[in-house]
């Protein structure tokens, strides 16, 4: 009857801390959602607020001011996400698979291939060089894509979710005649949905957020994605504004501050879509890369 207690209030006790953790994560994000519908003056004069006592718009008609520009920048952001999310994993998921299997011989010093660059890289210029000078692909959407195909750390967290699949299923396959590629596709790839999921989120999140690239790679306004659109749009309203002060001309009314509330909820609105469909995924994915290394 005492350990039935004693386990009752422990779980009380995790609960409450649960909440409480949730409860204050969720603060932060909560004045970012009304700071970007509260007017500008409001915001400076007295701060953010858990309701907007001036309610405007102002932020989301800046952010909105050429819809076709925005719809098209999500419109990349979206494509390059999805098609360098899906080769990243397909790449990764075969290095894993080749990394784990007992019967590579070379398989360790392949790994140090991968984890050594990811601790001391070329740097930026060489990067810079290679894609621009090397590849030539300056001024288009494979210079978004390709430069985060590949992380030694996704590689080496995708072979641990593979090394718990038992070798006896390999075998099994083996002796039934297929070869290694339809062992990879058709049976470990299905059964290491836990860690596609986790680690297809993580990479999408590097796609998605990504907007250093478009910085040095894209000269075009048709190519920019989101993050980098939204990043001149702010530049450009700073610069106006602190030309206004520098002129002794005060201008409370230009968003600089809500805008930049309303471009995180603009730019974070679909991954809070994505992640339910992919919490319990993302949650037992976490679980099993901690265990096991």
């Amino acid at each position: 009857m005492k350990t039935y207690k004693s386990e009752y209030g422990v779980k009380i006790f995790a609960y409450v801390i649960s909440i409480l953790t949730a409860i204050i994560c969720f603060i932060p994000f909560w004045l970012i959602v009304i700071g970007s519908f509260t007017a500008e003056s409001e915001v400076i004069r007295n701060g953010f607020a858990f309701w907007p006592k001036d309610f405007s718009m102002e932020s989301y008609r800046m952010v909105f001011k050429v819809p076709e520009k925005i719809f098209r920048s999500y419109g990349i952001t979206i494509l390059i996400t999805a098609v360098g999310t899906g080769l990243s994993l397909f790449l990764t998921t075969m290095a894993a698979f080749v990394l784990m299997r007992k019967d590579f011989k070379y398989r360790n010093q392949i790994a140090m291939f991968f984890y050594f660059p990811s601790i001391f890289s070329g740097g930026l210029l060489p990067g810079y060089l290679l894609i621009v000078n090397g590849l030539q692909l300056k001024d288009t959407l494979w210079a978004l894509i390709l430069p985060g195909l590949l992380g030694a750390w996704n590689i080496f967290m995708m072979r641990n979710f593979m090394t718990d699949i038992p070798d006896s299923i390999m075998e099994s396959a083996k002796l039934d005649g297929a070869n290694d590629f339809v062992i990879f596709t058709r049976l470990y790839l299905p059964l290491s949905k836990a860690g596609l999921a986790t680690i297809g989120l993580f990479i999408a999140l590097g796609y998605w957020n990504n907007w250093a690239n478009a910085k040095l790679y894209i000269n075009s306004s048709k190519l920019y994605p989101l993050q980098y659109l939204l990043y001149q749009m702010f530049s450009n309203i700073q610069v106006l504004k602190d030309a206004a002060m520098q002129s002794g001309v005060a201008m409370v009314d230009l968003p600089a501050e809500t805008f930049r509330m309303a471009m995180a909820v603009v730019t974070t609105g679909p991954i809070l879509l994505l992640y339910p469909f992919v919490q319990r995924y993302f949650v037992k994915g976490i679980t099993v890369g901690a265990v096991k290394g």
